[in-house]
């Protein structure tokens, strides 16, 4: 055998044994889940011109890939008289993906009033609870459209 054949079946054998043995790398499999992640229940209250009303809520996160545990798609479904809606927002939480952390949601929705409101809360998550302050203007083009309130939330569901 000459000395290039040689060398391309040598280096075929090694790229056949690297391929065999998925080139030394080790598996990690699956992010762990993360303690936001599932179904919470609990009372959306909020204070606008008139009194202060409560209704129920239930808020779902869900994990956006690629973010540390720290980015999630957050479905609001709303039972408050004022404010019924149902809506996909954005949730993120800091400095870590582990409990006690800094929770930050926003986003719009569609108001029941007939128009686009948008919506930011920021509190304090933890392991089975979360607190926060709920704001945002429901129909910007309407008098009394700014709405504040609080949100607190326990895990129901994974």
């Amino acid at each position: 055998m000459n000395v290039r054949a040689w060398t391309v079946s040598s280096l075929l054998a090694a790229v056949a044994m690297c391929v065999a043995c998925d080139g030394g790398s080790t598996t990690t499999g699956p992010s762990p889940p993360s303690f936001l992640a599932g179904t919470w229940t609990g009372t959306l209250t909020i204070e606008r011109e008139g009194p202060t009303t409560s209704g129920s809520t239930t808020w779902t996160f869900e994990v956006v890939p690629d973010t540390n545990l720290q980015t999630f798609r957050t479905t609001i479904r709303s039972q408050h008289a004022w404010l019924p809606i149902s809506a996909t927002v954005t949730s993120a939480i800091t400095p870590s993906n582990t409990p006690p952390a800094r929770i930050s949601t926003q986003g719009d929705y569609a108001s029941p009033r007939g128009c686009t409101g948008s919506l930011l809360s920021v509190g304090t998550a933890d392991a089975a609870r979360i607190e926060a302050d709920f704001s945002g203007v429901d129909c910007p083009s309407l008098a009394h459209s700014t709405f504040r309130g609080q949100v607190v939330l326990t895990k129901t569901g994974s």
